[in-house]
Protein backbone atom coordinates (compact mmCIF):
# COMPACT_ATOMS: atom_id res chain seq x y z
CA UNK A 1 0.00 0.00 0.00
CA UNK A 2 1.52 3.25 -1.27
CA UNK A 3 1.93 6.48 1.38
CA UNK A 4 0.33 9.48 0.75
CA UNK A 5 3.39 11.75 0.03
CA UNK A 6 2.82 15.69 0.21
CA UNK A 7 3.98 17.95 -2.06
CA UNK A 8 4.66 22.02 -1.40
CA UNK A 9 2.77 22.33 -4.39
CA UNK A 10 -0.55 21.38 -2.25
CA UNK A 11 -0.55 24.34 -0.92
CA UNK A 12 -1.49 26.50 -3.56
CA UNK A 13 -4.70 24.73 -3.93
CA UNK A 14 -6.75 27.08 -1.41
CA UNK A 15 -5.43 29.39 -3.16
CA UNK A 16 -6.21 28.38 -6.32
CA UNK A 17 -10.23 27.55 -4.99
CA UNK A 18 -10.54 30.95 -3.64
CA UNK A 19 -9.56 32.77 -6.92
CA UNK A 20 -11.70 30.41 -8.92
CA UNK A 21 -14.77 31.45 -6.72
CA UNK A 22 -14.09 34.23 -6.14
CA UNK A 23 -12.29 36.11 -8.79
CA UNK A 24 -13.01 34.19 -11.99
CA UNK A 25 -16.70 33.36 -11.83
CA UNK A 26 -17.91 36.91 -10.32
CA UNK A 27 -15.63 38.12 -13.88
CA UNK A 28 -16.87 35.28 -15.91
CA UNK A 29 -20.67 36.63 -14.80
CA UNK A 30 -19.73 40.48 -15.30
CA UNK A 31 -18.87 39.52 -19.06
CA UNK A 32 -21.96 37.13 -19.77
CA UNK A 33 -24.15 40.11 -18.43
CA UNK A 34 -22.08 42.94 -20.43
CA UNK A 35 -22.10 40.78 -24.33
CA UNK A 36 -25.83 39.67 -23.45
CA UNK A 37 -29.32 40.85 -24.29
CA UNK A 38 -32.17 41.11 -21.90
CA UNK A 39 -32.94 37.61 -23.34
CA UNK A 40 -29.95 36.06 -22.57
CA UNK A 41 -28.49 35.98 -26.42
CA UNK A 42 -24.91 36.90 -27.43
CA UNK A 43 -24.85 40.93 -28.09
CA UNK A 44 -22.89 43.54 -29.07
CA UNK A 45 -25.20 46.16 -29.21
CA UNK A 46 -24.47 47.14 -25.56
CA UNK A 47 -21.06 47.52 -26.34
CA UNK A 48 -21.02 49.78 -29.73
CA UNK A 49 -23.78 52.11 -28.11
CA UNK A 50 -21.36 52.57 -25.61
CA UNK A 51 -19.10 54.36 -27.98
CA UNK A 52 -21.66 57.03 -29.64
CA UNK A 53 -23.66 57.36 -26.21
CA UNK A 54 -22.47 61.28 -25.41
CA UNK A 55 -23.76 60.51 -21.92
CA UNK A 56 -21.11 57.59 -21.29
CA UNK A 57 -18.36 59.43 -23.45
CA UNK A 58 -18.99 62.56 -21.68
CA UNK A 59 -19.23 60.77 -18.32
CA UNK A 60 -16.04 58.69 -19.27
CA UNK A 61 -14.14 62.41 -20.51
CA UNK A 62 -14.78 63.89 -17.17
CA UNK A 63 -13.64 60.82 -15.31
CA UNK A 64 -10.26 60.91 -17.18
CA UNK A 65 -9.94 64.60 -16.72
CA UNK A 66 -10.41 64.36 -12.48
CA UNK A 67 -8.25 61.02 -12.40
CA UNK A 68 -5.16 62.75 -14.33
CA UNK A 69 -5.62 66.23 -12.74
CA UNK A 70 -6.02 63.97 -8.91
CA UNK A 71 -2.51 61.45 -10.14
CA UNK A 72 -0.29 64.65 -11.20
CA UNK A 73 -1.18 66.42 -8.26
CA UNK A 74 -0.60 63.45 -5.98
CA UNK A 75 2.80 62.90 -7.56
CA UNK A 76 4.12 66.60 -7.46
CA UNK A 77 3.06 66.13 -3.80
CA UNK A 78 4.43 62.64 -3.08
CA UNK A 79 7.80 62.71 -4.77
CA UNK A 80 9.90 65.70 -2.86
CA UNK A 81 8.17 64.00 0.09
CA UNK A 82 9.83 60.75 -0.34
CA UNK A 83 12.71 61.38 -1.64
CA UNK A 84 13.54 63.82 1.44
CA UNK A 85 12.66 60.85 3.78
CA UNK A 86 14.53 58.53 1.48
CA UNK A 87 17.42 60.39 0.98
CA UNK A 88 17.48 62.89 4.18
CA UNK A 89 19.39 61.76 6.54
CA UNK A 90 17.10 60.27 9.33
CA UNK A 91 17.44 58.16 12.10
CA UNK A 92 14.04 56.77 12.16
CA UNK A 93 12.80 57.79 8.74
CA UNK A 94 9.97 55.38 8.88
CA UNK A 95 8.64 56.84 11.45
CA UNK A 96 8.19 60.07 9.34
CA UNK A 97 6.71 58.03 7.05
CA UNK A 98 4.12 56.75 9.65
CA UNK A 99 2.84 60.09 9.56
CA UNK A 100 1.76 60.23 6.26
CA UNK A 101 0.49 56.58 6.47
CA UNK A 102 -1.76 57.04 9.86
CA UNK A 103 -4.54 58.51 7.95
CA UNK A 104 -5.17 55.88 5.87
CA UNK A 105 -6.01 53.36 9.40
CA UNK A 106 -9.06 56.19 9.29
CA UNK A 107 -12.68 55.21 7.95
CA UNK A 108 -12.59 56.65 5.01
CA UNK A 109 -15.77 58.62 5.34
CA UNK A 110 -14.95 59.80 8.68
CA UNK A 111 -11.43 61.56 6.72
CA UNK A 112 -13.60 62.58 3.73
CA UNK A 113 -16.52 63.83 6.17
CA UNK A 114 -13.57 66.02 8.48
CA UNK A 115 -12.56 67.41 4.98
CA UNK A 116 -15.60 68.32 3.70
CA UNK A 117 -15.96 70.25 7.29
CA UNK A 118 -12.71 72.49 6.76
CA UNK A 119 -13.64 73.09 3.19
CA UNK A 120 -17.35 74.16 4.50
CA UNK A 121 -15.66 76.61 6.39
CA UNK A 122 -13.17 77.83 3.77
CA UNK A 123 -16.24 78.13 0.98
CA UNK A 124 -19.60 78.50 2.58
CA UNK A 125 -21.30 76.14 0.31
CA UNK A 126 -19.10 73.58 -1.51
CA UNK A 127 -21.78 73.51 -4.36
CA UNK A 128 -19.04 76.43 -5.83
CA UNK A 129 -16.19 74.51 -6.54
CA UNK A 130 -17.70 71.00 -6.68
CA UNK A 131 -14.64 69.86 -9.41
CA UNK A 132 -11.72 71.61 -7.07
CA UNK A 133 -13.22 70.35 -4.00
CA UNK A 134 -13.50 67.12 -5.67
CA UNK A 135 -9.40 66.98 -6.66
CA UNK A 136 -9.06 68.33 -3.10
CA UNK A 137 -10.78 64.95 -1.40
CA UNK A 138 -8.93 62.39 -3.65
CA UNK A 139 -5.76 63.56 -3.62
CA UNK A 140 -6.04 63.75 0.64
CA UNK A 141 -7.46 60.32 0.34
CA UNK A 142 -4.80 58.83 -2.27
CA UNK A 143 -1.50 60.62 -1.57
CA UNK A 144 -0.24 58.05 0.66
CA UNK A 145 -0.50 55.41 -2.16
CA UNK A 146 1.72 57.61 -4.21
CA UNK A 147 4.39 57.94 -2.06
CA UNK A 148 4.39 54.52 -0.64
CA UNK A 149 6.06 52.92 -4.17
CA UNK A 150 8.13 56.11 -4.23
CA UNK A 151 9.58 55.69 -0.88
CA UNK A 152 10.44 52.26 -1.52
CA UNK A 153 12.10 52.91 -5.02
CA UNK A 154 13.67 55.28 -3.85
CA UNK A 155 14.97 53.76 -0.56
CA UNK A 156 16.50 51.45 -3.05
CA UNK A 157 18.96 53.89 -5.57
CA UNK A 158 22.42 53.22 -5.24
CA UNK A 159 23.96 56.29 -3.48
CA UNK A 160 27.60 55.98 -5.59
CA UNK A 161 25.19 56.20 -8.96
CA UNK A 162 23.97 59.80 -7.53
CA UNK A 163 27.79 60.47 -6.78
CA UNK A 164 29.09 59.46 -9.78
CA UNK A 165 26.98 62.15 -11.72
CA UNK A 166 28.12 64.89 -9.13
CA UNK A 167 31.84 63.93 -9.65
CA UNK A 168 31.71 64.16 -13.69
CA UNK A 169 30.01 67.64 -12.97
CA UNK A 170 26.32 67.52 -13.34
CA UNK A 171 24.64 69.61 -11.15
CA UNK A 172 21.45 68.56 -9.15
CA UNK A 173 18.70 69.11 -12.19
CA UNK A 174 20.73 67.09 -14.15
CA UNK A 175 21.49 64.38 -11.60
CA UNK A 176 17.62 64.54 -10.85
CA UNK A 177 16.46 64.50 -14.58
CA UNK A 178 19.48 61.97 -15.37
CA UNK A 179 20.20 59.81 -12.63
CA UNK A 180 16.85 59.53 -9.86
CA UNK A 181 14.13 60.16 -12.45
CA UNK A 182 15.36 57.00 -14.89
CA UNK A 183 16.19 54.80 -11.48
CA UNK A 184 12.67 55.54 -9.75
CA UNK A 185 10.40 54.97 -12.75
CA UNK A 186 9.01 51.74 -11.35
CA UNK A 187 7.95 53.22 -8.16
CA UNK A 188 6.56 56.10 -10.29
CA UNK A 189 4.56 53.65 -12.57
CA UNK A 190 3.38 51.93 -9.19
CA UNK A 191 2.29 54.74 -7.71
CA UNK A 192 0.58 56.36 -10.60
CA UNK A 193 -1.46 53.33 -11.16
CA UNK A 194 -2.65 52.87 -7.94
CA UNK A 195 -3.78 56.12 -7.78
CA UNK A 196 -5.50 56.52 -11.70
CA UNK A 197 -7.80 53.87 -11.57
CA UNK A 198 -9.62 53.87 -8.56
CA UNK A 199 -9.91 57.93 -9.05
CA UNK A 200 -11.69 56.95 -11.98
CA UNK A 201 -14.20 55.52 -10.32
CA UNK A 202 -14.44 56.39 -6.50
CA UNK A 203 -17.96 58.83 -6.76
CA UNK A 204 -18.48 58.19 -3.04
CA UNK A 205 -15.97 61.26 -2.65
CA UNK A 206 -18.45 63.09 -5.63
CA UNK A 207 -21.50 62.62 -3.78
CA UNK A 208 -20.06 63.60 -0.02
CA UNK A 209 -18.49 67.47 -1.76
CA UNK A 210 -22.46 67.74 -2.99
CA UNK A 211 -20.84 66.91 -7.29
CA UNK A 212 -23.64 66.10 -9.04
CA UNK A 213 -21.73 65.10 -11.74
CA UNK A 214 -21.16 61.20 -12.72
CA UNK A 215 -18.16 59.72 -12.73
CA UNK A 216 -17.53 55.58 -14.30
CA UNK A 217 -18.08 54.62 -10.71
CA UNK A 218 -21.34 56.36 -10.21
CA UNK A 219 -22.12 55.55 -14.13
CA UNK A 220 -22.22 51.79 -13.29
CA UNK A 221 -23.87 52.11 -9.59
CA UNK A 222 -26.89 53.70 -11.20
CA UNK A 223 -27.51 51.12 -13.81
CA UNK A 224 -27.11 48.90 -11.00
CA UNK A 225 -29.75 50.47 -8.89
CA UNK A 226 -32.06 50.55 -11.94
CA UNK A 227 -31.70 46.59 -12.20
CA UNK A 228 -29.93 47.64 -15.73
CA UNK A 229 -27.34 44.81 -15.31
CA UNK A 230 -26.00 44.21 -18.87
CA UNK A 231 -25.12 48.28 -19.60
CA UNK A 232 -23.55 47.81 -15.74
CA UNK A 233 -21.33 45.25 -16.95
CA UNK A 234 -20.26 46.16 -20.21
CA UNK A 235 -18.98 49.33 -18.86
CA UNK A 236 -17.36 47.40 -15.53
CA UNK A 237 -16.05 44.99 -18.65
CA UNK A 238 -14.58 47.93 -20.43
CA UNK A 239 -13.22 49.23 -17.68
CA UNK A 240 -11.39 46.06 -16.87
CA UNK A 241 -10.10 46.07 -20.36
CA UNK A 242 -8.41 49.47 -19.94
CA UNK A 243 -6.65 48.43 -16.49
CA UNK A 244 -5.55 45.02 -18.48
CA UNK A 245 -4.05 47.12 -21.19
CA UNK A 246 -3.07 49.75 -18.54
CA UNK A 247 -1.10 47.42 -16.36
CA UNK A 248 0.43 45.78 -19.67
CA UNK A 249 2.47 48.42 -20.94
CA UNK A 250 3.41 49.53 -17.65
CA UNK A 251 4.89 46.02 -17.76
CA UNK A 252 6.83 47.02 -20.57
CA UNK A 253 7.93 50.20 -19.43
CA UNK A 254 9.20 48.95 -16.03
CA UNK A 255 10.67 46.05 -17.93
CA UNK A 256 12.43 48.39 -20.44
CA UNK A 257 13.95 51.24 -18.25
CA UNK A 258 15.17 47.97 -15.72
CA UNK A 259 17.24 46.93 -18.84
CA UNK A 260 18.71 50.02 -19.64
CA UNK A 261 21.70 52.00 -18.48
CA UNK A 262 21.39 55.22 -17.14
CA UNK A 263 23.30 57.60 -19.00
CA UNK A 264 24.68 60.87 -17.87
Amino acid sequence: MSRYRFDRKQLVLPYLIYLILFVVMPLLVVLYYGFTDDQGHISFTNFASFFTNSKMMGTLVYSLVIAVMVTVICLLLAYPVAYILAKGEYARKHSFLMVFVLPMWINFTLRITALKEILTLLEGNLAFHPFMNTVICMVYDFLPFMIMPLFNSLTKLDKSMIEAGYDLGADFPKVLTKVILPLSVPGIISGVTMVFLPAMTNYVVLDMVYNSTYIMGSLIGSYFSSYDWNNGSLISAILLMFIGFLTIITDKIVSKEEGEEVRI
